[in-house]
């Protein structure tokens, strides 16, 4: 197993995996398109789940949490070609083809893309430079053809400008709605305090309002409520759900939960 080559730093990049990997993504900064070369992609998040497989591709709007499955297929292995649709960049697409930017984008987070010859074409064209990932391509080349990718897209699916320019903070949402769906993340606070529209001091402020302590203090507590549940209720291994939960080690999650509940997590299934 290897890890992503970047072909340009932050904007375009190559995924290959020979074995099956499954990760959690802390926050999805920017819009994404993906094209999947071999294997199987699947993105689950709060509201949608979505599997693509070979020659798919997959465009997902930033300021999102969510869960990838990376999964090689028989007699193929895992490969895929991500590329980072900067905020600034879109910017100056909006600027150039005087597109407008002010209207709030409400539909779904990640939309499977049609595929067309068009786009098949230009992902072949960026697979020489994922190749030879030691032939330094110059950021000018390389923002070239994150254009270009933009621009098919706008060529395919019009109503996409919609996402790819929408340009707003994220509003303020329901909290409590919002952590109850996605406390097994594993992210600061102030990832959570972005993605729920306000400040991190305002977050802190709305959190103690809610749910009666500080959020940091909460997230464990509710992790740790899972876990028992999860344990006892659904007969799962420990060592099988503590990364989903959001505990980054399996001492740590002992630690915690035997401090909480007088006993560690193998004991309780004993």
């Amino acid at each position: 197993m290897t890890n992503p080559t970047e072909i340009i730093p932050g904007v375009l990049f190559y995924s290959y995996f020979s074995a099956m990997r499954k990760e959690k993504v802390a926050f999805l900064e920017d819009n994404m398109l993906i094209m999947q070369v071999s294997g199987r992609f699947t993105l689950e998040t709060a509201s949608q789940k979505i599997s693509m497989g070979r020659g798919e591709m997959l465009l997902i709007q930033k300021y999102q949490l969510g869960e990838i499955t990376k999964m090689p297929l028989e007699g193929e292995d895992y490969q895929t070609i991500v590329i980072c649709l900067k905020e600034d960049l879109l910017r100056k697409i909006a600027l150039e083809e005087q597109i407008e930017t002010d209207q709030k984008y409400t539909g779904p987070s990640s939309i499977l893309i049609p595929g067309n010859d068009f786009l098949h074409a230009f992902f072949q064209s960026v697979l020489p430079y994922v190749r030879h990932p030691e032939e330094k391509v110059t950021s000018a080349v390389g923002m070239l053809k994150v254009k270009e990718a933009v621009y098919l897209l706008l060529n395919t699916m019009p109503g996409l400008s919609k996402l790819l320019f929408d340009f707003s903070e994220p509003h303020k949402i329901d909290l409590e709605k919002f952590m109850l769906g996605n406390f097994h993340y594993n992210v600061p606070v102030e990832k959570f305090a972005r993605l729920t529209g306000r400040s991190l001091a305002g977050f802190k402020r709305d959190f103690q309002k809610t749910f009666g302590m500080a959020p940091r203090q909460w997230l464990l507590e509710r992790r740790l409520e899972e876990a028992r549940h999860l344990i006892e209720k659904k007969n799962k291994k420990p060592s099988a759900i503590y990364l989903d939960l959001g505990f980054e080690s399996l001492s740590h999650f002992s630690h915690s939960f035997k401090k909480k509940f007088g006993k560690t997590p193998t004991e309780w299934v004993i």
